[in-house]
């Protein structure tokens, strides 16, 4: 029952980090935009021309971009949610119930270690080379949120013992 609970509580708090992630991009939308659009625009990189060809200047693709990132963040927050809701429904009931329950918080969680190893590291990070930019370098928030959700996603997808209601 305490594994079953501590993973309960885990993606609960994944999902309140989505939620309030995403909330917080809403509410304070000029904060991170700006980081989206450095970001994007590379300006302060000090890339060389080859790498600058990269860039991504358009203000509506900035913030189309800023947009998606904030709709995954509050749909994986959204699916951990009701992920630990259906897995608190079946706490009490066999293996095979608390396996079936795990589908919509193992989606919530990959969707959320999607958004930031690929968009963050692999897009921003790399190809937009954001490890460059003294001042819009965003890497290690995004790598902290990417080793939580991957450290609750591998812990909730470890298979219930055998009928037992561990």
């Amino acid at each position: 029952m305490t594994l079953r609970l501590s993973k309960i509580l885990l993606v609960a708090c994944a999902g309140l980090l989505g939620l309030v992630t995403g909330l917080g991009n809403v509410l304070d939308y000029g904060t991170n935009f700006e980081v989206v659009r450095h970001v994007m625009s590379m300006d302060t990189t000090g890339a060389g021309e080859a790498m600058m060809a990269r860039a991504i200047l358009s203000d509506t693709l900035h913030r189309v971009a800023y947009a998606a990132i904030i709709a995954v963040e509050l749909a994986y927050g959204g699916l951990c949610l009701v992920g630990a809701q259906r897995l608190f429904v079946a706490l009490k009931g066999g293996a095979a119930d608390f396996e079936a329950a795990k589908s919509m918080a193992v989606a919530g969680l990959t969707l959320g270690v999607l958004l930031y190893c690929f968009g963050f590291m692999i897009v921003g990070g790399e190809w937009l080379q954001m490890w460059r930019s003294a001042e819009w370098n965003f890497q290690q928030p995004a790598f902290r949120f990417l080793v939580i959700l991957a450290i609750v996603l591998i812990f909730l997808a470890t298979p219930e013992p055998c009928d037992a209601r561990a």
